[in-house]
């Protein structure tokens, strides 16, 4: 037998090993993806960080309500336009509030800012070996092992303190946005042939025009820009401990592990195409529908062809319109809500209004075309989540798209490092450990001689 043939029996023995049968999930009452029947969440733990709200169970029903998402008990929508309506950046106040549990004074933010930023620079050494040298096609995966590189320059990286928990926590998140800023300039310059750009972090600017600074230049961005940069900072910091990527945070932290190898774990789960990667497939099927659909305006044209997409004759035949639909929202995602106010400025800003009409035309009538295509079949209540907006912005913007979901992970460290520090201070304590029932059946040893 040649490699080739061995190797295919091999795979097929692995293929048949992992096959359950459907039945067998209804028999023993699985909670598949710790999902209920009803497609609410498994209660699996407690916390006083974040609160996602989409719908209301009455009388054993789900009944679908606006989306309303809170930090620390505080509706994202007044946190937003609270930071807006007095023209500044609300990422660090929302770090200050997401950690302590509190808003900051005035003096206190300023206070904090200034500690952030103190924090941001990266060593040069560090830059040197463990981004510029180690070539990387992915820049999540250098962020990942620049934050496992990150312990052997902590001097107590083991303590669980709350101290030090802190300490390291925010440490972490004043350089997310240099280490990822530098995997990006290292990324395009090994393979895209650009010029390699290393410009240091400002400690005047915000942590959103800092960002800009770092991947585009003191004059490569407008206030408006480094507005929705900060928007979306705040937006993707928190969204309860269910979401894949905290859950992640908060299985790997009960085992009592240092933070680095926690968060590391973390982007990991971010990494994946179902949790943080929708907004590049949002783009992409934009690109399609624009290609195909002639008058954008034309409400008509554009339902026909979103029936299109979901009977698999269009894009990329997956039957998804991307950018809608949510595990917890149902009739709105507040992300979107708020992401969509300022894409507008911002769209009339890049000469593309006419592009965000065509997203907001979608907006308001997939709900329509999804009930009308799903029939009896469905009884889902869908709206468009943050994703539909945020690629728009990033491409307004010129963020490029590599940059996507590690912007995502920049935002979301906040989230995380709350989310760690409650789970080694005041949760239950323990090493969270569910079941799995093993249907595999008893088989009995073989010896190497007997079998065939």
């Amino acid at each position: 037998m040649n490699h080739s043939d061995f190797f295919k029996n091999f795979e097929e023995s692995v293929r048949e090993s992992c096959r359950i049968d459907n039945d067998l999930f209804e028999k023993y009452d699985v909670k598949r993806g710790l999902r209920n029947s009803d497609r609410t969440g498994v209660l699996v733990g407690l916390t006083n960080i974040g609160d996602v709200i989409g719908y209301e169970k009455k009388d054993g029903k789900v009944i679908p309500v606006p989306g309303r998402l809170l930090y620390r008990g505080i509706d994202i929508d007044e946190i937003t336009h609270g930071f807006q309506k007095e023209n500044r950046h609300g990422f660090d106040e929302t770090v200050f509030l997401l950690l302590s549990g509190r808003l900051p004074t005035k003096t206190e933010l300023e206070e904090f800012s200034a500690y952030l930023a103190s924090l941001r620079a990266l060593p040069d050494h560090f830059t040197n070996n463990m981004i510029l040298s180690l070539k990387g096609k992915d820049v999540l995966n250098i962020l990942a092992r620049s934050v496992l590189g990150l312990y052997t320059l902590d001097d107590d990286p083991d303590n669980i303190s709350l101290d030090n928990m802190i300490r390291q926590s925010l440490n972490l998140i004043a350089k997310f946005p240099c280490i990822i800023a530098y995997s990006y300039q290292a990324l395009r310059h090994a393979y895209q042939g650009k010029t390699l750009s290393i410009r240091h972090p400002q400690p005047d600017l915000s942590t959103a025009e800092n960002f800009l600074h770092l991947i585009k230049g003191d004059k490569g961005y407008t206030r408006l820009q480094a507005d929705l940069v900060d928007l979306a900072l705040v937006l993707h910091a928190e969204h309860g401990g269910g979401n894949n990527s905290t859950f992640t945070m908060r299985v790997t932290s009960s085992t009592e592990t240092d933070i680095y190898s926690a968060v590391t774990a973390a982007i990991g789960s971010l990494k994946g195409p179902l949790h943080g990667g929708a907004n590049l497939k949002v783009l992409e099927m934009m690109e399609n529908i624009k290609e195909n659909v002639k008058d954008w305006k034309d409400r008509e044209e554009v339902e026909n062809y979103l029936i299109k997409i979901l009977k698999k004759e269009a894009n990329d035949f997956s039957g998804k319109i991307y950018g809608v639909g949510h595990a917890v929202y149902t009739i709105s995602d507040p992300r979107a809500v708020l992401l969509k106010e300022k894409a507008r400025e911002l769209a009339r800003e890049s000469g593309r209004l006419d592009e965000f009409e065509l997203y907001s035309l979608i907006e308001e009538i997939t709900p329509e075309v999804f009930r009308n295509f799903k029939g009896t079949q469905s009884d889902k209540t869908v709206c468009v989540n943050v994703d539909f907006y945020s690629g728009f912005v990033y491409s307004c913007i010129g963020i490029a798209k590599d940059l996507y979901t590690p912007l995502f992970a920049m935002g979301r460290i906040a989230g995380w490092c709350a989310h760690r520090i409650e789970e080694l201070t005041f949760s239950a304590k323990r090493i969270i450990r569910p079941a799995f029932k093993n249907v595999y059946g008893k088989k009995e040893y073989v010896p190497l001689c007997e079998r065939k």
